[in-house]
């Protein structure tokens, strides 16, 4: 459907547009990380594993191991039902009612080499009797270039100056606030950015600028896998990796919101610690 034919939609109408946009995005970079793989002179599929969740809907794993792409995961999913009682508490509009619909992607990617950074991106749609849009990008580099960081953050900055030109520094000052690791006093990655319950009471813009988050990642990380994945690393500098994973792995098991609502609302187990590495140190 065209993005000019998006108006006056219903609840549903919407709901379908934009889980079948989360399935192709997903489709796309799936492509484009076997595409990297094939030319690092690897080549590893992608293994795909549907599950249904009992109270209603489901989703599907997609895990590929490679040379380059140590373990990374873009799972989609849409569920649907109803929140327990004391969950229903912490989220909008569940004051005459705890029903929900939630449809989204999250990619989580664990490199070989600790001179390429691992990365996470996640959009969704959420429904109660209220509706919004969730997600962003952060980019958690072993070894920080400086390169790098600027041309992650500025193709995020590119996304959003396309809607608004306030929503990047406050959707940047969101992403460093929430992945911050507290009991380590220390930010888990170099930031990106983050959002959530957003709803401008422009549902076509919403959606379309939440489209334009998930191809500026498309855009950006495959050129940095590229530019990093043929550099020598050393046996320190992998250890200092797996370090840095230990840090990840504490704040997705601590503070992480979408492992929280994975679980609160019976989300498979295997889908939502998908975000944790192989191998982790601490």
């Amino acid at each position: 459907m065209n993005n000019t034919s998006l108006k006056h939609l219903s609840i549903h109408e919407k709901q379908s547009i934009a889980s079948a946009w989360f399935m192709s995005l997903r489709d796309q970079i799936c492509q484009e990380f076997e595409k990297i793989e094939k030319e690092f002179g690897s080549d590893p599929k992608f293994e795909r594993k549907p599950w249904d969740r009992a109270a209603g809907g489901g989703g599907e794993m997609s895990i590929m191991h490679g040379k380059v792409f140590e373990k990374v995961g873009v799972n989609i999913s849409t569920v649907y039902g109803d929140f327990r009682a004391n969950f229903a508490k912490e989220i909008p509009g569940t004051e005459a009612s705890s029903s929900f619909w939630a449809s989204g992607i999250s990619l989580v990617a664990h490199m070989a080499s600790p001179r390429v950074p691992s990365v996470h991106m996640n959009t969704r749609m959420v429904c109660t009797e209220k509706l919004w849009f969730g997600g962003g990008a952060d980019l958690t580099p072993t070894i920080e270039f400086e390169e790098d960081n600027r041309d992650f953050h500025m193709a995020f900055k590119n996304a959003c100056d396309k809607f608004d030109p306030s929503f990047y520094p406050k959707f940047k000052k969101e992403c460093d606030e929430y992945f911050f690791i507290k009991h380590r006093n220390e930010s888990r990655g170099i930031g990106g950015i983050f959002y959530d319950y957003f709803n401008t009471g422009d549902w076509q813009q919403d959606y379309v600028y939440t489209q334009e988050v998930g191809l500026a990642f498309l855009q950006v990380f495959p050129q940095l896998v590229r530019r990093r994945m043929y550099e020598a690393f050393s046996h320190e500098e992998k250890e200092k990796q797996l370090i840095k994973r230990g840090r990840y792995a504490e704040f997705n098991l601590v503070y992480d919101r979408g492992t929280k609502f994975g679980f609160m609302t019976g989300g498979n187990t295997e889908a939502i610690l998908m975000s944790l590495p192989p191998v982790a140190k601490w």
